[in-house]
């Protein structure tokens, strides 16, 4: 039977795409993506390395077992045969393959997606610079020597140019190169390299972004000879629409303030709430990635410069901190999570001494008493280990929250404006939706329930009991406190005066 193809899906019809970082959380999305819209192709080849004693083969059959990869399994199920899996890693030279995996990968590969990274902020220099900038340098000199290819998608982040009041879509200069910076991370003793890591940071607030400007340099230089492309996603949110609402796999971003707020680990946050939140659903992201190469294979001539493109959300759609979190919180009471530590009624603020007398009370306090029990009874401390990953995380974050973020977005934009009806239907990147902005905040809610916390939809009335119980005690102790506190200093102050 014929099967009518729209212009993008034509595009896409008998090639063969090769990804690097597909199980990551937007690297499972565009595999699915794909491998469910582009149903033409003629095979998508990823690499993945052993972990925790299982092979890649393993690793993808239980990827497979994931609900985003439900409505292939029932509408297409003959398309997961077109997934070739490699052993590789961006850490080692070829990306690990050789002999026929090399050959394959080279000979027949039409379109790259380069997502391996390390999204880990926080983490040292010599690791970032290790899978972001050497392993982007792997990954272009593996597309060097592929015949037939067409676009290499280099996908970076929207913050890496973080010392820029408004961010275009072009690649910035900055005094440090990547191959002096690789050289140095190369011959350097680790220890020796933190020690001079804020110096080299600067104005970047972590390592990740500093990397990942470096490889947008290196990806830049590569132009000339190569069909390389930037894509810059801004904080990647859980999906609107597909393949399921709400999907989400990690803590990362604004998932894990909602989880640690709704099991009432996290009690305060460093956020100006007057600034515009950054963020686009991975769903919205992932098709924009799509139909970039489909784009590029269209223009009559080759751009002077390298295509760039800041897929964030439209500006009309964009809303305030303070706004997002207040609907969150109202969604959270209606959908809460199960067995919290505490009440969900953390505070914001801008004022850096409030925050730090909450977390001191509402965050290491309970956390290391918390552990002193357990230890008391035997069982296995992990609180203040927690608190610990809380802490240096929201340092990391609070750096994209106390601050406003301008970006201009026209070639993103044009993505959706290009598209005739049925490739919109396909890749839905309208700013328009009849859906509301509360509606994605509740998939979002529930979808960190139900994806990340395991908690199926029937534990809810079980845990709205909760709440109720956790609430009455919060405003118990709360009031057992300052009442305490109330008849202390009035003690304290009647003795003062004598009365």
């Amino acid at each position: 039977m014929t099967v009518d193809l729209s212009p993008v899906q034509e595009y896409y019809k008998d090639k063969t795409i090769f990804i690097t970082g597909a199980s990551g959380f937007m690297g499972k999305v565009l595999l699915e993506k794909l491998l469910y819209s582009c149903h033409s192709l003629k095979e998508v080849i990823i690499i993945c390395r052993p972990k925790r004693g299982k092979t890649p083969e393993t690793r993808l059959e239980e990827m497979f077992k994931l609900p985003i990869f439900q409505r292939i399994k029932d509408e297409r199920p003959h398309m997961l045969k077109k997934v070739t899996i490699y052993q590789g890693d961006v850490t080692f030279d070829l990306l690990g393959l050789s002999g026929d995996s090399l050959k394959h990968v080279t000979e027949n590969t039409n379109i790259v997606f380069h997502m391996a990274a390390t999204l880990k902020l926080e983490g040292n220099l010599r690791d970032a610079v290790d899978m972001n900038l050497l392993g982007t340098r792997r990954a272009l000199n593996v597309a060097k020597q592929m015949k037939q290819l067409e676009a290499f998608i280099h996908l970076s982040t929207a913050f890496c140019n973080c010392d820029q009041e408004v961010m275009y879509e072009k690649v910035y200069d900055f005094p440090h190169k990547p191959e002096d910076l690789m050289r140095l991370a190369e011959w350097m003793d680790v220890k020796t390299l933190d020690a001079i890591t804020p110096d080299l940071l600067k104005p970047h607030p972590n390592t990740y972004t500093y990397s990942k400007r470096l490889a947008e340099l290196l990806v830049r230089d590569h132009y000339e000879s190569m069909p390389v492309i930037i894509a810059r996603p801004s904080i990647v949110s859980p999906s609107a629409y597909e393949p399921v609402p709400g999907w989400v796999d990690n803590l990362n971003g604004p998932t894990g303030l909602m989880v640690g707020a709704g099991k009432g680990v996290i009690r305060s946050m460093l956020i100006d709430t007057r600034y515009l939140s950054e963020v686009i659903p991975v769903d919205y992201a992932i098709n924009g990635l799509c139909v970039i190469p489909y784009q590029f294979a269209q223009l009559r001539e080759r751009p002077a410069e390298v295509p760039v493109y800041n897929i964030t959300c439209a500006d009309h759609r964009k809303m305030q901190w303070g706004e997002v979190i207040e609907m969150s919180k109202e969604i959270g009471y209606r959908y809460p999570m199960e067995a919290g530590l505490w009440y969900p009624d953390g505070c914001i603020t801008t004022n850096k001494l409030h925050h730090n007398i909450n977390v001191a009370l509402f965050h290491w306090l309970p956390a290391y008493f918390i552990d002193f029990i357990l230890l008391l009874l035997g069982q296995k401390r992990f609180m203040v280990r927690v608190q610990n990953r809380i802490s240096v995380g929201l340092e990391v974050l609070q750096f994209f929250t106390m601050r406003a973020w301008y970006f201009k977005s026209e070639a993103y934009s044009s993505l959706w404006d290009m598209l005739n009806e049925a490739d919109r239907k396909n890749f839905n990147m309208d700013m328009d939706p009849e859906e509301t902005v509360p509606m994605y905040i509740e998939s979002c809610v529930q979808g960190g329930r139900q994806y990340l916390m395991k908690e199926s939809p029937d534990s809810l009335p079980r845990a709205r009991l909760q709440l109720k119980l956790m609430y009455i005690l919060d405003r118990t102790c709360k009031t057992l406190i300052v009442g305490s506190l109330c008849y202390w200093t009035y003690g304290l102050v009647a003795r003062l005066l004598g009365v």
